[in-house]
């Protein structure tokens, strides 16, 4: 049995292109499944090896009921919960190589949604006019590592640049299949990786923990703490992919309570406790907020900026906000069922956060200190150190700390 390419997409607008892209595929040497995931008409020009009917029942409902579902909405909803069992179940039945969807908004988050549910490594290429632009691009990538294709222009004709477009698209499923993985590795029982949260505020301190892991035998794999790079985090460790987690850039906590762009969602700080995972935290970066440049809430803008490069700015947290900031970081880290340890810096949280600059601000930095001290449980330990978030000597002594509680552990 050749390598095996799943394609989904709503057919009954989409077909002739679909089959376009399932013949190119065939013409390489690759097996195709076309899975129909229009709701309201019937397929244009190709015949889909899983109508929308049966993929309907894998939501544990039925085509007719979505046509029914009162909205478009809802319609989209159900079909996309649908697709997403089918994909996985095509998966798990070892039916599935790579996978690729194509689609305006609709199609394309249907999509995208199934190529979620797969495991990072499976070869995933989604194409859609909607990848460029001024768009929320969670609902196409989410914490996944889709291969995400402007179309340029929209999908509905084959036309010489939606062919060049579909004809390289196959060209690189065709290399991933044939080239690539299937996913990642099962966890080693003797793995040795540990997960890191950085952002560039944090990134000198963590290349000097990142050595200091090595000298002690552990590989640091780091996160770009950016609302994305947090959760996907969480999500691998608790697919025990890592030995421990040091999570030294947690600012993922703060920007929910302003708006700002770089929201880890409500169980940020929350997950790898629960799982019981071994983890040394730093509040790295919680002083400030992240917001598009230029995009400032109005009720924030009177509080000190630092311009942290032409797209982003960075705004500084306020006192009453690092107060709660210690109340979460307390209620959340307290959830835990495995060893936690946090490591505090009085010198600064971020590169903005020293004597003289912007976001230098003794009194809030010690209120976070001291509203955790009261938030956390008392079986959790909390160690200051006089140094600088970014200090990589700062960074090597949390790599320590780290291995210390492992150590603990293991006797």
């Amino acid at each position: 049995m050749g390598k095996r390419v799943v394609l989904v997409g709503t057919l009954d607008t989409k077909g002739r292109e679909f089959a376009y892209v399932r013949d190119r595929l065939q013409d390489l040497g690759l097996e195709t499944t076309v899975v129909d995931i229009g709701i309201l008409g019937e397929p244009l020009g190709i015949e889909p090896d899983i109508d929308h009917a049966e993929v309907a029942r894998h939501g544990d409902t039925t085509i007719e009921e979505l046509q029914r579902a009162g909205s478009r909405g809802r319609a989209v909803a159900g079909m996309r919960d649908a697709v997403r069992a089918l994909v996985l179940s095509l998966y798990r039945e070892g039916q599935l190589d790579a996978i690729f969807g194509m689609g305006g908004a609709e199609g394309a988050v249907m999509a995208a949604a199934a190529m979620m549910a797969l495991p990072v490594g499976v070869p995933k290429v989604l194409l859609s006019p909607i990848a460029s632009g001024k768009h929320y691009f969670d609902p196409l990538v989410g914490t996944s590592d889709i291969m995400v294709v402007h179309t340029v222009v929209d999908i509905l004709g084959l036309n010489p640049v939606a062919c060049t477009v579909f004809d390289n698209a196959a060209a690189a499923l065709k290399g991933l299949v044939e080239d690539g993985r299937r996913g990642l590795p099962p966890p080693d029982p003797n793995g040795r990786y540990v997960a890191v949260t950085m952002l560039g505020n944090t990134t000198r301190a963590v290349m000097a923990l990142k050595d200091r892991l090595a000298e002690h035998g552990y590989e640091a794999v780091i996160f770009h703490s950016n609302g994305v790079g947090g959760p996907a985090m969480e999500e691998l460790a608790e697919a025990g992919q890592f030995v421990g987690v040091i999570d030294y850039t947690t600012n993922e906590v703060n920007d929910p309570m302003v708006g700002g762009i770089h929201d880890g969602g409500p169980d940020r700080l929350r997950r790898i406790g629960r799982a019981g995972i071994p983890q040394v935290v730093v509040p790295g970066c919680i002083d400030f907020s992240v917001f598009h440049a230029g995009a400032i809430p109005p009720a924030l803008q009177d509080r000190p900026v630092y311009d942290h490069n032409p797209e982003y700015t960075l705004v500084r947290t306020s006192r009453e906000e690092m107060v709660e900031l210690g109340r979460i970081f307390g209620e959340r880290l307290g959830e835990a069922k495995g060893p936690v340890r946090v490591v505090v810096p009085t010198r600064g949280l971020s590169i903005p956060n020293v004597p003289g600059g912007p976001f230098w601000d003794v009194e809030s930095d010690a209120a976070f200190l001291e509203s955790l001290r009261a938030s956390l449980p008392s079986n959790i330990p909390i160690e200051t150190i006089d140094m600088h978030v970014n200090d990589p000597a700062f960074g090597a002594k949390v790599a320590d700390r780290f291995v210390q509680l492992l150590d603990q552990e293991r006797k």
